[in-house]
């Protein structure tokens, strides 16, 4: 099944890539890599989703805010590749959460990027992964990730 189907299937739209905040790419491609840059959650309006988690934000909206910036990173390899059945492998996600110092369910929360990547790709969206907890993120954001996908 393509993954235009897939989407399809369970209900899933990729949302449009916003204008890179600096001097960098989305994506850059060497051979058959495509390093995505990372990305945080962003709200319909533009806003971000904001908050330490474990302190004013659940687990459990963390985990929505990882599996919103796996939207975003499918759309910026959709914006590189054109069609996002050129992936071949979702090689490695690293994901931050920015979280309260007692915080231990940092691998919790980026389980939302990686069982959208799962359920978009199926085994090919298995990867290999690092989930860590950072005193600060950009903007005050609660979770960003960067991935690598193998592509053809």
């Amino acid at each position: 099944m393509s993954v235009k189907n897939r989407l399809a299937e369970i209900g899933l739209e990729i949302p449009a890539l916003p204008q890179a905040g600096g001097n960098y790419d989305h994506a850059v491609q060497s051979g058959n890599m495509l390093y995505l840059s990372g990305k945080g959650p962003i709200k319909p309006d533009g806003s971000k989703f904001t908050g330490i988690v474990g302190d004013d934000v659940s687990l459990e909206e963390a985990y929505g805010h990882a599996r919103l910036v796996g939207t975003l990173l499918l759309a910026a390899a959709q914006d590189y590749l054109g069609d996002l059945d050129r992936v071949t492998r979702v090689v490695k996600v690293f994901g931050m959460v920015r979280a309260a110092p007692d915080f231990g369910g940092h691998p919790s929360v980026i389980n939302g990027c990686s069982d959208l990547f799962v359920e978009v790709f199926g085994n090919r969206g298995r990867h290999a992964r690092s989930a860590v907890g950072m005193g600060s993120l950009p903007g005050g954001i609660t979770v960003e990730i960067e991935a690598i996908f193998e592509i053809e």
